[in-house]
């Protein structure tokens, strides 16, 4: 591995930051929650917690590589270079605000644009996945273990998800109708943690209808060293968003992209 990318030790001293700001917020009733325009949302929310959290994981960053670019969803883009960060502090914020632990903070790293590490930390849960660089991993009150995707699975053996049901503006372009048909079951509101989960080998499909680069950069490199694929619908490269399809399993995938894409046959 490249030696000037950092350890994977600051991606967890960058989760512990975000953690203090996230954790304290988390299930408390006096959250102070805005919104931000975003075409086509009604609701799109914001917290305290994000802003703090990737306020933190920036200054943690500046401090220790100012030389380093960021992205972060609250801040937008500072620095340039190679190596640039990719924060989301709250990945999930609406089931943040529901109580519900399957939120996370994403943080990635791209070099010359491609994804080479990534974490999504849970601090409810004391759960982070993440990898550095070469492999995939995550760590719990159990100890550490490595990831390693399900393979060999069959279409009509597959668990898919997605975070909502397509709404009608994105159901044109892809048929989803058709996987949900074609797969074992469909869950739904699983956020990143349904990512980390299909990483993990518990879910086989997950398809994301209008990604920002910080919602999936982080994962990239997290299910991509664990053995699966990530791309967008088209089948490229998915590190700047847009309807992305995730896979345990490469080949799983290629049948995947073909029938959203509607190429499908019987």
């Amino acid at each position: 591995m490249n030696t000037h990318f950092p350890d994977s030790a600051f991606l967890h001293e960058l989760a512990n930051v975000a953690s203090q700001q996230t954790l304290p917020r988390f299930r408390t009733q006096n959250l102070t929650i805005d919104t931000k325009p975003k075409e086509g949302e009604r609701f799109d929310p914001v917290t305290e917690a994000d802003r703090e959290a990737e306020r933190a994981m920036r200054a943690l960053i500046a401090a220790r590589y100012p030389d380093h670019a960021i992205l972060g969803e609250e801040f937008g883009a500072s620095g340039d270079g190679p190596l640039q960060w990719v924060l989301d502090p709250v990945d999930g914020t609406r089931p943040f605000l529901c109580g519900l632990p399957v939120w996370g903070t994403l943080i990635g790293l791209l070099h010359n644009g491609r994804a080479v590490m990534g974490m999504m930390s849970q601090p409810h849960t004391g759960e982070r996945f993440w990898s550095d660089g070469e492999r995939a991993w995550a760590s719990d009150f159990h100890g550490q273990r490595q990831l390693q995707s399900r393979h060999s699975v069959r279409l009509d053996q597959a668990i898919l998800h997605t975070t909502a049901p397509p709404s009608a503006a994105h159901a044109a372009q892809i048929d989803f109708a058709t996987l949900v048909d074609r797969t074992r079951m469909t869950r739904y509101g699983g956020e990143c943690y349904a990512m980390a989960m299909l990483a993990a080998g518990h879910i086989d499909i997950c398809v994301e209808f209008a990604l920002q680069p910080y919602d999936i950069v982080a994962l990239i490199p997290l299910i991509e060293h664990a053995g699966g694929r990530v791309t967008t619908v088209k089948g490229e490269r998915a590190e700047r968003g847009g309807p992305v399809i995730a896979s345990g399993c490469p080949a799983l995938h290629e049948q995947v992209l073909e029938i959203v894409n509607g190429h499908h046959h019987g």
